[in-house]
């Protein structure tokens, strides 16, 4: 690294930590730190005075944008391993009943054999999308939020969280349920999901963020 560059990391450690500080429940300080560092880095690569703009206030959207970026890889790891594993179980399982069995395997024989609920054994089977979906974004602005942004403790996330999840979606009213399907379990977009209600697509990003809120407030309260 060039003095310069070290100069601006060490001018700039407050608003590395002020991510770090914000996040640190989520993701071990250090890496947080260190993937702030590659933001400042990535901003000084493409920083030009002529524009009259502070160094600071330039790097602040990148420290920003690897923070988030190296949460939303992080979790997502997280949550696949978590249905992975029990995909894995499940589909085991299949081979072995119909063998078995010298049928199609339903889903009570697998219920049954796994001792899992029906609920848990449908929302693994069909998460290949939702797993997706969930990190989603409603919106490009800093206070964004995502589907996986309404579990309160993201750092232990697992099967039951997102089963406590599902719970709270099913309790929500025929237009909030469309909406959401429409956004995390059939991935539209905000511009899709506005032409199928009639409406703008500036309205869905105002009612998702508010719909995820709640949700997030309803799970909180569950904790």
């Amino acid at each position: 690294m060039t003095e310069e560059l070290n100069k601006l990391i060490y001018e700039n450690e407050n608003l590395i930590y002020y991510f770090v500080n914000k996040y640190k429940n989520q993701i071990n300080k250090e890496d947080l730190y260190q993937v702030g560092v590659i933001g400042i880095i990535n901003a000084y690569k493409n920083y030009k005075k002529e524009n009259g703009v502070k160094f600071s206030t330039y790097a602040y959207t990148y420290i920003m944008g690897e923070i988030k970026k190296y949460i939303r890889e992080d979790k997502t790891i997280k949550i696949s391993k978590d249905f992975n594993s029990l995909r894995y179980k499940i589909n085991n399982a299949k081979i072995l009943l119909s063998q078995k069995l010298m049928r199609e395997v339903t889903t009570q024989d697998l219920v049954t054999y796994l001792d899992i609920d029906e609920y848990t054994l449908n929302l693994v089977m069909n998460s290949n999308n939702s797993i997706k979906s969930l990190d989603n974004q409603v919106s490009n602005n800093t206070d964004s939020l995502c589907l996986y942004d309404v579990i309160p403790d993201k750092s232990k996330v697992n099967i039951d969280d997102l089963i406590a999840l599902k719970t709270e979606l099913e309790k929500l009213n025929n237009y909030d349920k469309k909406l959401i399907n429409y956004r995390y379990f059939e991935d539209k977009t905000q511009s899709e999901v506005a032409q199928i209600f009639g409406i703008s697509q500036v309205k869905v990003s105002r009612y998702e963020k508010k719909l995820l809120k709640t949700l997030k407030d309803n799970m909180s309260v569950r904790q």
